[in-house]
């Protein structure tokens, strides 16, 4: 199959559910390998309910992103550092799992580690796409200054999909992708949660929504 959907452009990464009762080790290691091989990029859901070593294998096969990392150990920490892999962690499912184990960003962020904040969004364990609730839960329950969870939803969370040299900041060459919220301090998107802040989107320069809002004080 992995040769077939590289062939025909069907997809552009591979990742593997790597966790006990799905794929173990050698087996991500066999298809994640057989990604590469056929010209995929290839990413890593690791370490979410168990500690397996998917972050170390995803930093040994040079994987654009781990993703969840709720039971990352110290030696997954430490590989994620030396290899590049982006920490993609997803507070939001571990909120709806009525979970106390979100993943370790402070530590990730010490060692180094590229992290990245993302909504899981899905059916089974996160039915919400609202990326200003994962800066609130980030900062919440994982540490995170509301700085560091801006740049893990825009700048790294490009690089988490292979497109930091892109997206996800705004400099020369880069298309013209803006939010401008209705806050008087970028800390009030976190910190009013719950409610559309959104003024007006531009994307590529154009203005595809704007909204007639109430400035908050």
């Amino acid at each position: 199959m992995i040769p077939y959907v590289a062939e025909n452009n069907l997809a552009e990464f591979c990742d593997v559910f790597c966790e006990k009762q799905v794929f173990s080790i050698e087996e991500s290691r066999r298809i994640l390998l057989a990604a590469k091989e056929a010209g995929l990029k290839i990413k890593l859901h690791a370490d979410q309910l168990h500690q397996t070593g998917a972050a170390e294998l995803a930093a040994e096969l040079g994987a654009t992103s781990a993703d969840h990392l709720e039971k990352v150990s110290e030696a997954g920490i430490a590989a994620l550092a030396h290899s590049g892999t982006v920490a993609g962690l997803l507070p939001g499912s571990v909120f709806f799992l009525s979970s106390q184990n979100y993943p370790p960003a402070r530590r990730l962020i010490q060692a180094g580690v590229p992290v990245a904040l993302a909504t899981d969004f899905n059916p089974g364990t996160c039915m919400s796409q609202s990326m200003p609730m994962m800066l609130t839960l980030a900062g919440l329950f994982m540490k995170m200054t509301p700085a560091e969870a801006i740049v893990a939803a825009t700048a790294n969370g490009a690089k988490a999909v292979d497109r930091g040299n892109q997206l996800g900041n705004l400099a020369e060459g880069k298309p013209a992708d803006l939010v401008i919220w209705n806050v008087s301090d970028y800390r009030q998107i976190p910190y009013h949660f719950g409610v559309n802040l959104v003024n007006v989107v531009i994307k590529n320069g154009k203005i595809v929504v704007q909204h007639k809002v109430e400035q908050f004080q």
